[in-house]
């Protein structure tokens, strides 16, 4: 059986509605071994083909095929799988890109829970990324998961992120941050930044060579950021993860309007919003 076949088996197979046709599971696992290929090239040729699987026909009205497309052919990494980075890692494999890295040393412990999505009872002392990439596969087994259970670093960075279309910081110590924009910055890589405290959020999009985080923390004495005296509720995360996966769609399928050299501020006790230009 060859690709030519494939395809005409996806096209016959394929559910038809008023906006194209629609893959489900059930027939991708089925091709995947009639056809002998795996449920990720499965997936891609139908991509290929304007098939949409039916995990993402929700998306339709908001991204093209091609752009699902895209979206199916990047690679990130969330640096950092606590607060931020597990919403961002739900997100993320949720939306259909196609690779994550996961980088992160910690292990699940019990001042997590209230706010970390990944974090249960029956996992704490248990490595954030490994956790991180078990929730990957049981959501969207194509998306290729890789739990890197390791501080990032100066000596590491430059090996963990190669390859990285984007990367996510959803770091809470602001050297290593400085350290990760260094690195993305080096390797050409966009970065999409986050970080709560509180009530209160901030992201942006750094760009390899712009200043935006080095010019906002300039003079920043605390290794943690402001959290440290002003706590974390669940729902901060939430909000400023949901964006940064937002900002991070827009800068892979080089959509305009992106926080390139501007501060987005939000401030959920008064529901007031800001976009700081640096």
């Amino acid at each position: 059986m060859n690709m030519h076949e494939l395809i005409n088996k996806l096209k016959t197979s394929s559910i038809t509605d008023s906006k194209g046709k629609i893959m489900s599971w059930e027939l991708q696992t089925n091709l995947s071994k009639d056809y002998n290929f795996t449920l990720r090239e499965v997936e891609k040729i139908a991509l290929e083909n304007d098939i949409i699987p039916a995990r993402y026909q929700r998306n339709r009205n908001t991204l093209a095929i091609s752009e699902q497309l895209a979206l199916f052919n990047k690679k990130v990494a969330v640096v950092g799988c606590g607060g931020l980075g597990g919403y961002i890692i739900e997100e993320v494999a949720r939306l259909g890109i196609g690779s994550i890295e996961l980088i992160d040393a910690d292990v699940f412990e019990e001042h997590n829970l209230n706010r970390q999505l990944l974090a249960k009872i029956d996992n704490l002392g248990i490595s954030k990324t490994e956790v991180a990439k078990a929730r990957v596969n049981e959501i969207n087994p194509i998306c290729d998961a890789k739990a890197h259970d390791i501080a990032f670093d100066m000596l590491n960075g430059v090996e963990l992120l190669r390859g990285v279309d984007l990367v996510f910081d959803a770091l809470d110590c602001i050297s290593t941050r400085l350290k990760l924009v260094d690195v993305t910055s080096e390797l050409n890589i966009p970065m999409v930044h986050g970080a709560i405290a509180g009530w209160y959020g901030q992201i942006t999009t750094s760009l390899p060579g712009d200043k935006t985080l080095q010019k906002w923390y300039k003079g920043a004495q605390a290794a943690k950021g402001i959290e440290a005296a002003l706590g974390n509720p669940a729902f901060t995360p939430a909000t400023v993860a949901s964006i940064q996966v937002a900002e991070a769609c827009k800068v892979l399928l080089n959509k305009q309007n992106i926080l390139n050299n501007k501060m987005l501020t939000i401030n959920l006790l008064d529901m007031e919003f800001e976009i700081i230009e640096m």
